[in-house]
C-alpha cells in the first residue's frame, strides 16, 4: 500500500464544485489503478497555537479544508501511473480546479502501520 495525501483550502461556496471535480479526477485515477479515494471536507480543524491544517495552506477567511488522500497498490505501481497519467490528455482537460492549488500540500507516504486494513 502507498498512500498519497493532500490538504487544499477551498472556498466555503464551493464545495458542490471540489466535490464534481474530485468525483471526476476520481474516475481518472481509478482507470490507473487507484484504490480508494477518500474526499474530506472540514467539519472540525481547531487553531493551533504554532501550526494547524489552515495555517499549513495559509488558508484565507470564508474557506474551508479539504483533506484527501489516495491508496495505491505500491510505490512502485503509483510512480508508473503518475507517469502515464501525465501523457493522458485527459490530465490537461480536466478543468480548473475551485481552489489555489498554489497553497496545496501533497505528500506521499509508506504506511508502517495500519488498523482495519492489510497493508
Amino acid at each position: 500500500m502507498y498512500v498519497c495525501g493532500l490538504v487544499i483550502p477551498v472556498p466555503e461556496d464551493c464545495m458542490e464544485d471540489y466535490r464534481r471535480w474530485a468525483e471526476n479526477g476520481a474516475a481518472f485515477f481509478k482507470d490507473y489503478g487507484c484504490l480508494e479515494i477518500v474526499e474530506s471536507w472540514e467539519d472540525f480543524v481547531p487553531d493551533g497555537k504554532t501550526t494547524d491544517f489552515r495555517k499549513a495552506v495559509a488558508a484565507k477567511p470564508g474557506e474551508k479544508i479539504v483533506f484527501t488522500w489516495q491508496v495505491w497498490p505500491d510505490k512502485a505501481f503509483f510512480e508508473a501511473a503518475e507517469e502515464k497519467m501525465h501523457q493522458d490528455p485527459r490530465m490537461d482537460s480536466a478543468g480548473v480546479p475551485p481552489f489555489d492549488a498554489g497553497r496545496l500540500i501533497l505528500g506521499c507516504f509508506a504506511p508502517i502501520f495500519s488498523m482495519g486494513r492489510e497493508t
